[in-house]
């Protein structure tokens, strides 16, 4: 999303003149962010590697948001080297403070979990949204979803899925891929 980018560029501006060590911290993030953006969409990247590119996406919106994005994180419990697609939890993120956090004046929670149900792997990204016919409240193209769904179908078949549901004022977005010994990435 290009207002992402120049949100950043803005935000690193900022900061490199009252705050430079932070404008060098958001520049290597926005950095790991392209390097991930720009690989091979055919290996394969771990649930660590993907949380820790969510966190690193979430301190640069936070630079710009403050108080107003407070984040969520239940992952503790979960396997970190389940191998998963490149960039599949982070635009799940985005869109949560894209759609949900940015419209709101006083901002709000992600929250970011999962569990191991058995065989497979729950990720679930949810967020709160304006009210319905709020001016500010933003609908999107689901572009992010679709191609998350595709490559989820590509790597693991029809037992990955990505659901999406809402409420009056939430948002939710669960992955479940498959999950064994064997669906590590060492």
């Amino acid at each position: 999303r290009p207002h992402f980018l120049f949100n950043c560029m803005n935000t690193i501006a900022s900061l490199t003149r009252f705050a430079p060590q932070l404008a060098e911290e958001a520049i290597e993030d926005l950095s790991d962010l392209f390097r991930v953006s720009l690989m091979d969409t055919n290996r394969f990247s771990t649930l660590g590697q993907e949380l820790d590119l969510c966190r690193r996406y979430l301190r640069i919106e936070a630079h710009r948001l403050g108080k107003r994005l407070q984040v969520n994180w239940d992952t503790d419990s979960l396997p970190l080297n389940a191998r998963m697609p490149p960039l599949t939890l982070q635009p799940l993120v985005e869109n949560a403070l894209y759609h949900g956090i940015e419209p709101l004046p006083e901002g709000g929670t992600i929250h970011v979990g999962g569990k191991l149900e058995g065989t497979h792997l729950l990720i679930c990204i949810d967020n709160p949204l304006a009210p319905a016919g709020n001016s500010d409240r933003r609908n999107g193209n689901q572009l992010a979803q679709d191609n998350i769904r595709q490559r989820l179908l590509a790597s693991f078949g029809p037992s990955a899925k990505l659901e999406v549901r809402t409420t009056r004022d939430h948002y939710y977005a669960e992955i479940t891929i498959p999950y064994h010994a064997e669906n590590t990435h060492r």
